[in-house]
């Protein structure tokens, strides 16, 4: 039986109190990717971080590693059980939602997407006139908010409520970081952000029921969005529709939709800056590609230094930095032995920058992502979405929603980051930076933002 490389309480805690993010991927590193196990208190979780340890984790014995206790819990008083949960209640929402998030079926939403993100240019051609500067963050999660919000609700909700959804998801991202780093803590001991968490709960439920009640009463059958379909798909043997659960369905893939999209967009600015020849050859190719029209969907699949880069800004800034899970029997990963109810921590931003799967895993390189040189990769060395059966359905919704958000912006303006400065990265639901990244727009041709 092989010993985990075993981190102490007083090395352990301090470091992850203040950065936890960066002391993971250290100690993955640091281990040459063995398991690892953390002494934090009464609190002892083992990370994987080697490919062929997070595969049998979330692929080869997914059903022994479940969604249970410390990162769940918190999560699971906002998202309720939908796909983000284990058993029937997981299964009945995947079977209802993947349809709805094949390759396909996001395709056929590429027009009406197309024509939501250029509308949300507005607001950065009201910057771009001024010449103020623009929080970067703050407009891809609104622009994000905006196409995420017509493909789950359609014309069912207004742009200003749908706007309102965005600080009450925030707050629940961010304000659950002590319950993360503190997961032993009983919830009859409030820790700082209890408070702010449950009031932002309580306002996403006073957007989003009212809009289910809505649906059902103006039913329509031929409807595409996510709503009516669930609507439905939900209804009980006493022909009403279970809206407690559609509720959680719409939360879990609002939340995972628009924050992984939105935290990815964001990290790209500050990655742009630092890369200045990276920034050059992509203004060039959506420019060669998108030229002075409109961005459409028909663009996207040639936008091919765009893919690669978002690609390498999922690999460097992953939004899900950690994927926890809980052993239900005795097992044995890489050698070491978990016991049933041990927490197991999956962390894709420690894989990512495993030296052993990736050259020069602290450059941002682009040209990594060539086919020639992805054909060779760990098929679990790269998990921006997990993976396994619990993979994210939005997927296919990022690869287009994203590459048309980029390019729509960068065939508009020249950006330059007014603030450059070292960024933080802060746990929460995802990764977020600390600080804003604030832009100062320029258009690249007197029509742009300024008709």
């Amino acid at each position: 039986m092989t010993q985990p490389h075993v981190f102490p309480f007083y090395r352990a805690l301090p470091r992850l109190v203040k950065d936890p993010v960066t002391e993971l991927a250290r100690m993955g590193t640091e281990a040459g990717g063995r398991v690892v196990r953390l002494d934090i208190g009464p609190f002892r979780p083992y990370l994987v971080s080697h490919p062929d340890h997070v595969q049998q984790v979330l692929k080869t014995e997914w059903s022994n590693f479940v969604r249970e206790g410390m990162f769940w819990r918190p999560l699971r008083r906002v998202l309720g059980h939908s796909v983000f949960s284990e058993g029937d209640p997981w299964e009945s929402s995947r079977k209802i939602l993947k349809p709805l998030f094949t390759a396909k079926y996001t395709a056929s939403l590429g027009e009406s997407l197309a024509d939501i993100i250029a509308e949300s240019m507005d607001e950065l051609d009201e910057h771009a006139r001024t010449g103020r500067p623009v929080d970067g963050g703050y407009q891809m999660m609104t622009i994000t908010n905006q196409a995420v919000v017509q493909v789950l609700f359609g014309g069912h909700i207004s742009r200003d409520t749908a706007e309102r959804l965005i600080p009450e998801f925030a707050t629940c991202a961010t304000s659950i970081h002590f319950r993360l780093l503190l997961p032993f803590a009983p919830y009859s001991v409030r820790v700082p952000g209890d408070r702010r968490f449950l009031a932002a709960v309580k306002k996403i439920d006073d957007i989003v029921l009212p809009i289910i009640e809505r649906t059902g009463a103006e039913a329509d059958t031929g409807a595409k969005e996510v709503v009516s379909a669930l609507m439905r798909a939900r209804v009980g043997q006493d022909g009403r529709a279970d809206v407690g659960q559609i509720r959680d369905d719409l939360v879990n893939v609002y939340g995972a939709a628009t924050e992984t999209t939105a935290m990815s967009l964001t990290w790209l600015w500050a990655v742009l800056h630092e890369n200045p020849e990276v920034n050059d050859r992509l203004h060039q190719e959506i420019d060669d590609v998108v030229g002075d029209g409109p961005v459409r969907p028909a663009h996207v699949p040639r936008l091919t230094f765009l893919r690669m880069v978002l690609q390498e800004v999922l690999r460097v800034h992953p939004p899900g930095w950690i994927i926890p899970r809980q052993a239900v029997a005795d097992t044995e990963i890489g050698g070491v032995r978990i016991k049933a109810g041990s927490q197991v921590l999956v962390s894709p931003y420690t894989t990512h920058r495993l030296p052993e799967f990736w050259d020069r895993p602290h450059e941002f390189d682009p040209e990594r992502w060539s086919p020639e040189r992805e054909e060779r990769r760990h098929p679990f060395a790269f998990l921006p979405f997990g993976g396994g059966p619990h993979v994210c359905l939005g997927r296919h919704l990022y690869y287009l929603e994203a590459p048309l958000v980029i390019a729509n912006v960068l065939s508009r303006y020249r950006q330059v980051l007014t603030n450059p400065q070292r960024l933080t990265p802060v746990p929460g639901a995802s990764v977020r930076p600390k600080e804003k990244l604030m832009l100062r727009l320029t258009p690249k041709r007197p029509a742009a933002g300024l008709a």
